[in-house]
């Protein structure tokens, strides 16, 4: 179930695909060109620095884009150790 890292040479279309709660949080911290329907090309630090973010905020994008995700990961799976079996219409 785990994916892999999200990394700062992610292609953009492979994070909106994968990860797809980046699209709120990256609009959220002004990449809003992923919602308005602009194309985007590249990878995530391409984006950022587009936008004019610099290194060190690409790094805090990409750490609380893991961290989102990790967050995410254990949810889903407390939730399917909390699923009974028994009363599934199967």
């Amino acid at each position: 179930m785990a994916k892999e890292r999200i990394v700062k040479n992610i292609l953009i279309e492979e994070l909106i695909e994968n990860y797809p709660f980046s699209v709120n949080y990256l609009s959220k911290n002004g990449i809003r060109c992923i919602v308005c329907g602009e194309a985007i090309w590249g990878t995530l630090e391409e984006a950022a620095h587009d936008k004019g973010f610099d290194n060190e905020t690409i790094e805090k994008f990409v750490e609380e884009l893991n961290k989102l995700n990790n967050d995410f990961e254990e949810h889903v799976k407390e939730e399917i150790k909390n699923i009974d079996i028994d009363k599934l219409d199967v």
